[in-house]
């Protein structure tokens, strides 16, 4: 049974559900995320989600892949976002990371893979944005950055009216020091200025969202997201307005809240 939240509120259409700890978040979000894949295999046969990767997606994702009862061979799995020219070899890789901690546990039916490398980026990019739209998607979890992005969806890039499912796009500098604070890179300078990301309408336009956003690094983002105004300045507002979104925070998230 999930664990249950110490208290819940709706932003606009949004449910925020604040839990006791980390723990309990990632717990709650894993029985979130595998009653969504089970749903849909159940309904359809099988099931399509969109994986975010980072830091605060770790004990979420050990989750969410230890949970009985998912028959990973009816899942296919999608990411959101890739640097732009670096090889799955590198330590910082998006895909290397789900590789490892996801697709390489639950051996999924089909993994996809945006290919930071390609030697035709923007072929690469069509083809993987064929995949996306071949069937409908059942559920994305994803993160808030630092600043405020969904994906790599930073405020000077943002559209929430996107034509575009997927885009090369500039880091802006909190972004790629977010990414020397999590310890991927060793100085700004080594983080890429170029990335690769799912836009902001290609992440809503799914079944189901899940959104978890733990850590105190994250509280101001939280609060311009819940508390703000709506605003491709701060990409996760646009959250508020996604009625089948749940954004699961912890004390330390959420410490900068009026509610």
């Amino acid at each position: 049974m999930s664990t249950a939240p110490a208290r819940s509120f709706t932003a606009d259409r949004l449910p925020v559900r604040i839990f006791a700890s980390l723990p309990d978040l990632a717990a709650a979000a894993a029985d979130d995320a595998a009653q969504v894949l089970t749903t849909a295999i159940a309904q359809r046969g099988r099931a399509r989600a969109i994986i975010a990767t980072g830091n605060s997606q770790d004990l979420f994702l050990d989750q969410l892949t230890r949970r009985p009862g998912i028959d990973w061979k009816k899942v296919e799995l999608f990411h959101m976002d890739e640097y732009l020219g670096m090889p799955m070899t590198h330590r910082a890789s998006f895909r290397k990371y789900l590789k490892e901690r996801v697709f390489d546990r639950v051996n999924p039916a089909q993994a996809h893979y945006l290919e930071g490398d390609a030697l035709e980026p923007l072929k690469a990019i069509r083809a993987y944005a064929a995949a996306l739209a071949s069937a409908p998607i059942d559920l994305c979890c994803l993160g808030i950055g630092e600043n405020g992005h969904i994906a790599f969806n930073d405020p000077d890039v943002a559209d929430f009216n996107d034509p575009e499912p997927i885009k090369i796009v500039k880091l802006d500098e909190k972004c790629r020091l977010q990414q020397v604070g999590e310890g991927h890179f060793p100085s700004i300078e080594a983080v890429p200025s170029y990335a690769i990301t799912l836009t902001v309408p290609a992440l809503c336009r799914v079944g189901r969202m899940i959104a978890v956003v733990p850590e105190r690094r994250k509280a101001e983002a939280v609060k311009a997201s819940l508390e703000g105004p709506i605003t491709p300045r701060c990409p996760g507002s646009f959250l508020r307005q996604q009625a089948h979104c749940t954004l699961y925070l912890d004390p330390e998230s959420a410490s900068l809240l009026r509610k």
